[in-house]
Parts: structure tokens; sequence; C-alpha cells
């Protein structure tokens, strides 16, 4: 009896010691999420939904306090009040509405300024009290942007979406994002955050110099490669983090190409056009994030469609991860004036299935405690969204270890390793559109360079959007590069002759004796980083700005030969250039090393090797101008051609490149079968030089109108001069189908043509093969 006694205090004593089963790491998460769920309070919860961003004076100034601007630095001061209002957003006890937060985004980036440890550091710290000083001890979630890096004070800057995509490289896609995600997570955050694998629709919009490409089944690639290299196989690495995939289901055909117009778009175009990129990265690779887009589709703001955001994303696509809103998203609602208070678009947002605020908007604070306490929105509602965060933080191991090594976020940040991937990522991302009678590449020993534009020796200019707020890194501009680059005795002059944007600033005739004066002018020209790109910034004209035109024109009067650099993050209708500028290169929005990079062709030492991943236009009139159009689309304007300035895949090398022995096998299939095609690609100049093989089919006879030509494979390969090699690419039936009447994905019997060239227009083999019934 005794005995039985003492066994029975000695097991509910051990029992007492143990640790409850949300913090037991051999218990599957789904058991550990509903334990942990199971001890919450409703404003614990509440909590948990709320990862706002740094720009909210919320945070650290109280709860009726309003927004810092975007672009504003702040003073030292206002810093350590973010601060201290992190510590308490952390803990628990900096407002009474709801419990201690989910997390927090863009903190390092517009909090800390001093760099990666001071970074790393502190989020240690808030780790540290969200565990040891809040009741249940739930990490938090840091959140930060890696649209082209990580993009917090010291982190590497890469080249941003067009010069990513022109490279047509999925290695190098690949490595960017490991690198990205490598030095995200040793800092210390765990998610990064607008990774733009939409396609673009419209240049107008100045988000789509954050997007890859305007095709669909490039953007697919992309994504695919982009969830396998930030987050693995298994996101709990040190080196792994959430790929958070924006702006779903889209947001880049807004009307009249404006910053959260509506897309006005059919549920044939939504599934064709923009749902398969998050198809690849969610259904296949599994990425834990999406942001929710702003624009309202077919009359409905997306963060209110329970259609959007859980038939199709959870349903259809067997989503498991966050959904984000975007910055004051969820207010979108009542600025479509769908609901008239925050506490009614809280309501909406939540039932619609937005998981996380990220503005500290009122309907995701105690209006949303309000609206669980009456009854208005069921708790499950609620439990939903708050498993789905538990299940990220789980997968992520924060649990287990939430912690970094700050000597080890500086070895690995901005590292000599990442400031080569990004030189070589710029150089890759180079796009030569025209050399006229060889003109390029130049010679480093040429006796004088006259170097002139705005944006020849403006570093911020060719970095893009979402980049620090602090840069203590040089950004290398296309003068330095160009500096770098020749002989000591080449003499180099400069000219800026004119801003981007305004006419302020005429040093036209300037220009014009500098460049009379050398042997050489390059003309850098384009567009000025966050001023004409990015949100909200968007164009009606796609033609250069401010006196650029003229500076151009002058320069080339000059009589002294000319070549264009272009810096921009949308196609611009260059179209007296392309008449009379012999030598042109595109070098978008080329990050930091983007004045190496454009030295390196300039000069030789690397020959270009990018293709457009995108359509430029000659005229803004001409949009939508997308490569693979419908079949019956006329090819005339009475004013000018309706041909495009330069075709999507465009981009010419230094040397050149022969198509030969196209196989297509077998010419016959059955319903569900696969084909084989072969050719072989040979370089034929006296250069090495890499050939982005580009694959298109065509159906020729269906029972719904489909494009023109669509790409379904492409491949970069290095030849050696004389080197010939074999490309092969496999189509399957999900290249081959089509969304019939009814909605459906079938493969319909008949002909489709096979073109394999050098572009959308430049097709050297052609041949065919038959699909069966």
């Amino acid at each position: 009896m005794i005995t039985i006694i003492m066994g029975s205090l000695s097991n509910t004593s051990l029992a007492q010691n143990r640790p409850p089963p949300y913090r037991e790491p051999s218990y599957p998460i789904e058991q550990r999420i509903e334990d942990l769920l199971s001890r919450m309070t409703l404003k614990e919860k509440v909590g948990q939904m709320n990862i706002p961003c740094m720009y909210k004076k919320r945070i650290g100034w109280g709860l009726d306090a309003g927004e810092i601007s975007l672009h504003k630095h702040m003073t030292l001061e206002e810093r350590q009040t973010q601060m201290e209002g992190c510590r308490k957003f952390a803990r628990g006890n900096h407002n009474d509405q709801i419990g201690p937060g989910g997390g927090f985004f863009t903190l390092a980036d517009r909090v800390i300024y001093e760099g990666t440890r001071k970074q790393a550091e502190f989020f240690n710290e808030l780790q540290e009290i969200a565990i040891n000083e809040s009741r249940l001890g739930i990490p938090v979630l840091q959140i930060e942007e890696g649209t082209h890096g990580f993009m917090c004070a010291g982190g590497t800057i890469f080249p941003e979406g067009l010069a990513i995509g022109s490279s047509w490289n999925m290695g190098l896609v690949k490595r960017i994002y490991q690198a990205t995600a490598k030095e995200g997570r040793a800092t210390g955050a765990h998610m990064l955050c607008t990774i733009v694998i939409e396609p673009n629709r419209d240049p107008r919009l100045g988000r789509n110099q954050e997007g890859y490409s305007e095709d669909t089944y490039m953007c697919s690639k992309i994504a695919g490669n982009i969830v396998t290299a930030m987050q693995g196989y298994d996101v709990s690495g040190k080196d792994k983090v959430v790929a958070a995939l924006c702006h779903y289901p889209g947001q880049s055909e807004p009307l009249s190409g404006l910053e959260r117009g509506a897309l006005e778009i059919s549920e044939r175009k939504l599934r064709e056009v923009f749902l398969p990129p998050w198809e690849t990265g969610i259904k296949k690779f599994g990425a834990l994030a999406v942001m929710a887009t702003y624009p309202a589709i077919d009359g409905v703001t997306v963060h209110s469609s329970g259609k959007i955001l859980k038939k199709i994303l959870r349903e259809e696509l067997g989503f498991e991860g966050i959904v984000l809103s975007e910055g004051r998203g969820i207010s979108t609602i009542i600025d479509e004036q769908m609901a008239t208070t925050q506490k009614e678009a809280g309501q909406i947002a939540a039932t619609a299935g937005v998981d996380v605020g990220i503005s500290m908007e009122d309907a995701y604070l105690g209006a949303l405690v309000e609206s669980v306490e009456e009854g208005i929105v069921p708790m499950r509602t609620i439990d939903d969204a708050v498993r789905h965060i538990l299940n990220v933080k789980f997968k992520l191991g924060l649990f287990e270890d939430p912690f970094v090594n700050p000597d080890y976020a500086e070895k690995v940040v901005h590292s000599e390793e990442h400031q080569m991937l990004a030189l070589e990522a710029a150089r890759e991302g180079i796009v030569l559109l025209k050399n006229e009678n060889g003109l390029l590449p130049l010679s480093k020993s040429i006796k004088s360079i006259a170097v002139i534009g705005p944006n020849a020796n403006e570093g911020d200019d060719q970095i893009g959007d979402y980049i620090p707020h602090h840069i203590p890194q040089e950004i290398i501009t296309v003068l330095k590069g160009i500096q770098n680059k020749v002989s000591s005795k080449t003499k180099v002059s400069y000219v800026k002759g004119c801003n981007v944007i305004g006419n302020d600033l005429n040093e036209i005739g300037k220009a014009k004796i500098a460049a009379k004066k050398a042997d050489i002018a390059i003309v850098v020209i384009g567009e000025k980083g966050n001023a004409t790109n990015g949100e909200g910034k968007d164009v009606a004209s796609l033609d250069l700005t401010g006196l650029q035109q003229e500076l151009l024109e002058a320069v080339h009067s000059s009589g002294t030969p000319t070549i264009v650099v272009l810096i921009n993050g949308r196609p611009l209708s260059t179209r007296w250039a392309a008449e009379q500028i012999p030598a042109i290169v595109e070098a978008w929005m080329c990050g930091e090393q983007g004045g190496n990079a454009v030295a390196d062709v300039l000069f030789g030492d690397y020959n270009p090797s990018g293709k457009l991943p995108i359509t430029i236009p000659r005229h803004s009139g001409q949009l939508p101008a997308f490569y693979n159009h419908s079949k019956s689309k006329r090819s005339k304007y009475i004013d000018m051609p309706a041909t495009p300035l330069y075709h999507f895949g465009h981009g010419l090398s230094y040397t050149s490149f022969e198509y030969s022995n196209l196989k297509i096998t077998p010419s016959d299939i059955m319903h569900g079968g696969n084909v084989q095609v072969t050719l072989d690609v040979k370089n034929t100049g006296k250069r090495e030089g890499k050939e982005v093989v580009q694959l298109y089919i065509k159906d020729v006879v269906s029972s719904v109108t489909t494009p023109i030509k669509q790409l379904r494979g492409f491949e970069k390969t290095d030849l050696k001069p004389g080197e010939e090699k074999s490309v092969s690419f496999t189509l399957r039936p999900e290249d081959l189908s089509l969304l019939d009447r009814n909605m459906k994905w079938i493969v319909e019997p008949g002909k489709f043509i096979v073109m394999a060239g050098s572009s959308s227009a430049d097709i050297r083999l052609e041949g065919s093969f038959d699909v069966n019934k």
C-alpha cells in the first residue's frame, strides 16, 4: 500500500516537472499546436495574428500614433523608441487589446542601421523576452524583405526583377536566393517577403520591376527554384527561411496600369495566366507563406474573398502556410466600400482567410477580440489562423532554437562570395539589344571616353526598390566600373547632362562638347531608382523622362560613336535610340556590382548572354504587348507598326550560334504521352559564349483560342568557339494542355508545331507532332 502511494506520488511529481506537450520536440507538430491552442486566451490568439511593419508608429508611440514615412530615415531617438515598443510587444504589455505579438515585419531594416551584429543581437533579445517574459513563451516570427537580397543594412544587394529574369539561368536564380536566405536566417529573420512570382502584365505599373518575366511558364520555373532555394526540404535549417510569395493571386494587370487598380480579368485568365506560378510554388514545392494582393478581382477585394484565399488557395493548391495581409490591406475592404468600419473589415478578412495583419490595423486588434466575444466571428476562425501561424513557427524549429550567433552572421552577410555572386548575376542579366557593325566590345586602351548621363554616377538609381534604408557598402556605378576597367592612360571625362526627371539641370551643351572631344561616348540613361520605379510609381508613358532624349540626341549629333546603357526597372520605348544609336546595352536594375558588370560587357571581359524576359514595346499605346498573343491579333497600326521594339527572348552576343538537327520523337502520341525534342547548337564565332535555346509550341487547331506561340522550355548552354552541344526538352501533358470550354485542363487531339530558336521572333528550327484521340 505504501509502495503504491509513493509510486503514485513519484509519477505525479514527474508529470508536474515535465514540460507541456507543445514544448516536446518528439511530439507531432499537429499535437503540439492543439495543446498550445488549448492553453491560449482569445487575446493571446489575436496577438499572434499581428506581425506589424516598423513603419507603424503604433509600435513605439502607442496605439493612437500614425505612420512613419516609408522612405524616412528615423532619428536615433525614434529608433530607440521603436525598439522599446518592440520589447513591450514581444512581452505582451504593449497594450491591453491583445496579447504578445506574433512577430515583426521589417524591424531590422527600419530600426537597426548599425549593421548585422546589432540586428542579430536585437533579434536574440526579443526572442529572450518572448520566451521568458510572456506567459506561454511563444517565440516571435521575424519577417524581412528579400526581393533581391536580404533587405537590411549590410545585406548584399543583388540585381532586381527583370535583371534576374534576363539571365534565363535557373541555377543562378537558385544561388541568388540561397544566399539571400542564408544572410537572413544567420541574422535572425525567418521569412523573406515580396518574392513576386506573378507575370508582368503591364509595365506601366511601378511594382512590375519586382517581377521576373511576362511569361507564365518562365515565372513558374523561377517560382519553383526560389522556393527550393529558400526553404529547401527542411525549413528549420540554419540557412533556410520561409519564402513569402507575392502578391497572391496577382496585381500586375491593374486598371489603367495604376497601383491597386482592379484586375478586370476573367476566370479563364486567372487560371491560365496568373495561377500557374502559384501552383508551382505551393502545390509542387510547398511555399509556406503568401501575401494577399491589394486589388479587387471580379468585383471582390482579395482580402475579403473566401473563394481566392480558401477555396482556391487551400483546397485546390493545398496551401498549409500563412496568408499575410498587404500593408494596410485589410482596409482595402473599406476603401472599396464593402465595409464602413475597421471592426466590420476585420470580421470579413478573418472569415475570408487572412491570417496575419502587418499594419496594426484596428480591424485585427481589440475590434477582432470584440467580434469573437460577440459571436460574430467564430472562435474556430481565429483558431484556424493561429494554427497556420504556429505550424510555420514549429516547422522553423523556433520552439527548440530561436537564437542566432552574431559572430557567424557577420561572416555570412555581404561575404566576398555573395559580392561575387552579385557581380555574376548582374553580368548574366545584361541584354545586348543592338550592336551595329560590331562597335562593342571596346578596347581597354582607347584614348578617351566621355561618360555622360544622369545614371552614370548615381548608385541609388541602379539598385531598384526594396533596398535597405541604410546602405553601408559602396554601390559600384557605371562610371566607377569604367574607370576600374580601362588603362591608366585612358582619359575618362564625366558630364551628368541632366536629371532623370525634371528640367532643372541642363548640361546638354557641355555634354556635347565632352562627347566631341572623346573617341567614344557612353550615355547612361533610364529611370531613377525609387523615384520612378517601385510601389506607387506608375507611369502613363514608357518614353524617356526629363531631358534625357534631348541629351542623347545632342551627344549623337557630336559625330562621336555613341553607346547607350539603360538603367531601368521597366521596359522603355526608346524608339529613336533603336534607330539611330549603334550599340544599346540593357542593364536593368543591376544591383551593387552593376557598374563592374556593365564595364565587363562594354570591354569584352564578359560576353553578354542575357535575353529579354519581357517584350519591349514601341509605345505604351501598344499595351498589352505580350509575345504570346492570340492568333487573330493584327500586326499594324495606322501610325506605327504593331510589332515590338524588341521581341521577347531577344538578346545579342559577341559570337554567333547555329541550330541544326531538330528531332521530335515520337511524331504521334496518345493522350497523356510525352514528346522528346532534341537539337544541336554550335558556336560558329570566335569567342566563347552562352546561348539560351528557347522552345515554343503552337496548338494548330483548338476548341478555344490559344496563343500564337507559348514558351515550353529553355536551356542556357556555354559553348567554346567551334563547340557543338545537343540540347533536349521533354514536353509533358501539362505543357500541351488547355483550359477547355468547361474550364477543365485537357490535352486535345491534333497537330502541334514545335519551334526552337534564339528568341520568340528568331525561330531557327521548326517541326511538328500529332496527338491522337
